[in-house]
């Protein structure tokens, strides 16, 4: 019972009802002038249909009232474009002929079912003139009983008729080839800026939680108030840093296509390295070739690859050395992570700091292993000098 009675509690089915009774109110002005069966509209819906903005206030009536949860969104359903092709056009004569033929009937509908179970009701008072819609006989008390049948033989009428107009809608208004393929494009496009800014948030925000950590950990057991102080400022700097990140990925989530240029990049490398030394860790570095020369797009996610490998040796693997090589060959870019593993085997490869890493190799057309070797925990990307630029839109 609740199935049949769920869809009487949705807005979407009143709503659909007024979508059905709207075109009465012009067939009703034209048996006003013209009585009997309105074909002329018939006729006249063909060359209206052929226009091509008559698809787009089609559309726009369509996904308010009959799709109401899709409005605005790049997947509707229903397209609010106007008709480009012959079979667009077409399609959308189908539909108002369609659309007709169905206002007729829910129209009619809803005015003669309701005075039907009004009838029924007279009847069963003894109140009866003898020209209801049905020329009952004589009244009976029983016709009570039968009152609500009329009322809800319409309700079920709107609900079906609601449905079978929507999926009608659906398929003549229904976006073309090309605008599905549009909307697919738009709709990857937002699934890669969302990735992008959780690997942003993860690897500068995780870095940052993480190096705060280590250091106030070695600040409370060093009792060296030098070491103290310096853990201090330390921690302050990442905070800031931290802070200018969050600033700058919620400002492109407020203001779609603001700038990003402050990201670091591998010019800046010196001072991540200084931010993991100074949580007490013996970073070794090796720097070959001009990362000055990079393409800012390489730079930049190359800086965010190495970020994140310190971050996972300072998590996992704690305050062990740990040995980067950063080189810039002719036609790619290397870096190597090294650390020593605390216990044989101390962490996975499947976690998002590992992911996110495979994932900017793989954009940026080149391969990520992460892995144990030889007693050791270690992280080797290489990226080609040539990166697709669509991928980065971040300029």
């Amino acid at each position: 019972m609740h199935r049949f009675l769920a869809p009487l509690a949705e807005p979407v089915t009143y709503s659909r009802w007024i979508h059905l009774v709207v075109p009465m109110a012009l067939i009703s002005v034209w048996l006003f002038i013209e009585p009997g069966l309105p074909w002329q509209l018939a006729l006249l819906a063909v060359p209206v249909g052929l226009l091509p903005v008559m698809r787009v206030g089609e559309g726009v009536q369509a996904q308010l009232l009959l799709t109401p949860g899709e409005r605005g969104r790049a997947d509707a359903t229903i397209s609010l474009s106007p008709a480009t092709t012959w079979g667009e056009k077409w399609r959308t004569v189908l539909w108002l002929e369609l659309r007709l033929l169905l206002s007729i009937v829910v129209g009619a509908a809803t005015v003669w079912l309701p005075f039907m179970a009004t009838d029924m009701v007279r009847a069963a008072t003894g109140d009866y003139i003898g020209n209801g819609i049905f020329q009952l006989v004589e009244p009976h008390s029983w016709y009570a009983v039968l009152a609500p049948l009329p009322l809800l033989l319409l309700l079920a009428l709107v609900v079906l008729c609601g449905r079978l107009t929507t999926a009608v809608a659906r398929r003549l208004l229904g976006p073309s080839k090309t605008e599905r393929v549009a909307a697919l494009e738009e709709l990857t496009e937002q699934l890669l800026e969302r990735n992008r800014i959780a690997r942003e948030l993860h690897d500068s925000i995780g870095h940052a939680l993480t190096v705060s950590v280590v250091q106030a950990g070695a600040a409370r057991t060093a009792d060296d108030p030098e070491f103290t102080r310096r853990a201090l400022v330390a921690i302050e700097e990442t905070g800031r840093a931290a802070l200018d990140d969050l600033e700058r990925v919620l400002r492109v989530l407020r203001q779609p296509g603001a700038s990003a240029d402050r990201r670091p990049t591998l010019i800046a490398v010196e001072q991540l390295l200084d931010s993991a030394r100074g949580s007490g860790v013996a970073v070794d570095a090796e720097v070959v070739g001009r990362i000055d020369r990079l393409p800012d797009s390489l730079s930049r996610e190359g800086y965010r690859i190495l970020q994140e490998s310190l971050t996972n040796a300072l998590r996992h693997a704690g305050r062990v050395p740990v040995r980067v090589r950063i080189g810039v060959e002719s036609d790619h870019l290397e870096l190597d992570v090294r650390n020593p593993l605390a216990e044989p085997v101390s962490r996975s490869a499947g976690g998002h700091g590992l992911q996110g890493i495979r994932e900017r190799a793989k954009l940026l057309g080149g391969s990520a292993k992460a892995g144990p070797r030889e007693g050791e925990w270690r992280v080797h990307v290489a990226l080609p000098l040539r990166a697709a630029p669509r991928v980065f839109p971040w300029r």
